[in-house]
């Protein structure tokens, strides 16, 4: 199994999805906390390896715990003006022409980044509705109650979307027909 590999600089998503997929392969292998440290300088590479040989040189890497790494990690890559500006954009988060699947996908990205902004499933349900466009969250507030699941929401959100698309084809249809006669 090979492990990802790190390069550096970047957008705080992609050092995230770095972290989350070492995370993953280290959980499978069983790793100690000492070899999961070793596993993940192993595959940073480039700029990510000079921050780390830098790293070595004021801390005694060997005693270093894995959250000690994540938490070095989170402080080099997790630069705080992007972290506002993403934390900004995801309390500012609206679907737009976006499809239901396409904002979910951004508002998880973005609610990784600010757990503090979505600590219970009830807010991160409330959040996605306030996201969602009007004429879909209407559709998925009506009926018999509201959703408490995330799951529950966005199945009910791509329901909506769906007979949404299909009744706006349906007109264009008809308009179109009566524009013909």
């Amino acid at each position: 199994m090979k492990a990802p590999e790190f390069e550096g600089p970047t957008d705080p998503i992609v050092a995230d999805n770095w972290l989350i997929d070492i995370q993953v392969i280290m959980d499978f292998m069983r790793l100690t906390e000492q070899e999961k440290v070793l596993c993940a300088s192993f595959a940073l590479k480039k700029d990510a390896r000079h921050w780390w040989m830098m790293v070595q040189m004021r801390r005694y890497v060997l005693a270093l715990s894995w959250q000690d790494f994540v938490t070095e990690f989170r402080a080099m890559y997790y630069n705080a003006e992007i972290l506002a500006a993403q934390q900004d954009e995801f309390t500012s988060l609206q679907q737009g022409s976006m499809t239901v699947m396409e904002a979910v996908k951004k508002f998880e990205q973005l609610a990784r980044l600010c757990p503090e902004l979505v600590p219970t499933e009830k807010e991160k349900v409330r959040r996605m509705m306030k996201m969602f466009r009007t004429d879909i969250s209407n559709q998925v507030s009506a009926g018999s109650s509201l959703p408490t699941l995330v799951s529950d929401c966005v199945s009910r959100a791509i329901r909506a979307e769906y007979w949404i698309n299909r009744d706006k084809k349906a007109r264009a249809q008809i308009f179109k027909a009566r524009k013909e006669e």
